[in-house]
This record gives C-alpha cells, structure tokens and sequence, in this order.
C-alpha cells in the first residue's frame, strides 16, 4: 500500500503540471554533445512484459510522434545507481573487478522475487511503468548494497539524487511540447491501472551506462544469478 501511495502522489503532483501545460523537457535528447555516464545495477522485464509496454507506447506515439519513447531493448528497472551519471566519468577510472566482489558478494543467498507490472505514472520530466515487488526482497537487496558499499572505499554516489524506493521503468521523455496535450492524458489516464505482466528476476546486471540507458551505449560489467 505504501508504494501504491506513493506512485498515487506522483501521479497527482505531476497531472497538476501537465494540466498547467508543465512538462520538463529534456534537452539533451536532441544534443549531440551528451557525455553523461555512470554504472548501475539492473534488472530488465520479461519479454512478454516489454512486448505489453510496446503496444502502450505505440498507443502514446500515435498521439505525439515526437516524444522519445524507449525501446525494448533499453527498458529496464533500476536496483541501484552506483555511480548516478555524470558529465566526464569513464569506466577506467574505476577497477571494475572490485565493484563485482562487492557485488556478488551481497548476492550470495539472494532468491528469486517477482516483479508486477501494472499501471502507470508520472514525473515532470517522464512517463513511468508502476512496478510492485511481491516481497521486500528488492528493498532488503537494496539496503543491504547500500550498506556494504557506503562502508567501502569505493567510489559511489548512492542517494545523491534521491532515495529509491520504486520499482518502476521509465518509458517515456518528453523532447519538446505536446502538441496534443489533452488526448495524451486521456490515453494515460486509460492505462493508470492496467495489467502489462509480472517478471521473475533471476539475475541482476552491473552496467556501464549512458543516462537512458541505450542499448548501443551500454557496457555490461557483470551478471549475478540469484539461487
């Protein structure tokens, strides 16, 4: 329920400002000059989850073509960002074997969870799949990363931005003005509770990464199977 909430309370704070026609562009979704990046840990949806969210953003791109809309291949939801993208980080500043023993070894006695997908909300600056774990294993996961890494000397960025607490895919940016703002909440509104499926994760990945995460600027750094 406290998720639930707190998806709800996005999803107000932000249908406010799409109704006052604030929508946050993104500006370097048209920049050619983008060299922010970081390393995360991740896991992605299923295929039938994605093929679900495929059909969604087709729906969204009839009404406003020139939004960017992430591919299947990028969608993703976020266990942690361990060092959150930034201007001029490059993996060689790192030793990325170091962050794979930290890693694997909060792993070691992990299980399997599911994810369920289902519904939508907002921010400001994007559109974002609701995800609900079945347990509060991707949070016990998350706070025991946060802990092994905050007491390491290795580099990281954990919180700097924000707590996360959701388990959500961002599926949407916004490149420039709707042109059809009115159609576009409407559609959302339609799909605010709808069912896309549930993931079994059974891994996790740790990946060198651009801020959207895009398939041809993704690194993959490690892989860490779960019992």
């Amino acid at each position: 329920m406290e998720l639930e909430n707190h998806y709800a309370a996005l999803w107000e704070n932000s249908l406010q400002e799409f109704r006052l026609g604030r929508f946050e562009i993104d500006p370097y979704l048209t920049s050619a000059h983008d060299d922010r990046y970081g390393i995360t840990q991740l896991f992605r949806p299923e295929d039938a989850v994605k093929k679900n969210i495929a059909a969604f953003l087709q729906e969204l791109k009839q009404l406003e073509p020139n939004q960017y809309y992430y591919p299947s291949s990028d969608i993703h939801t976020t266990v942690l960002s361990i060092i959150s993208c930034h201007t001029g980080f490059r993996l060689e500043s790192i030793e990325v074997g170091e962050y794979v023993a930290v890693l694997q070894e909060c792993m070691t006695d992990v299980a399997p969870f599911r994810i369920d997908y289902r519904g939508v909300t907002a921010s400001p600056a994007c559109i974002m799949v609701q995800g609900f774990p079945e347990t509060g294993q991707l949070n016990a996961l998350r706070d025991r990363l946060r802990q092994r890494l905050k007491s390491s000397p290795l580099r990281h960025s954990i919180d700097s931005r924000y707590v996360l607490q959701t388990a959500h895919s961002t599926v949407v940016r916004f490149r420039e003005p709707l042109r059809n703002a009115a159609a576009f909440l409407e559609k959302l509104q339609e799909f605010r509770a709808h069912a896309f499926g549930s993931t079994r994760v059974q891994q996790v990945e740790l990946v060198y990464n651009d801020w959207y995460q895009r398939q041809e600027e993704v690194r993959k750094l490690g892989v860490f199977r779960f019992k």
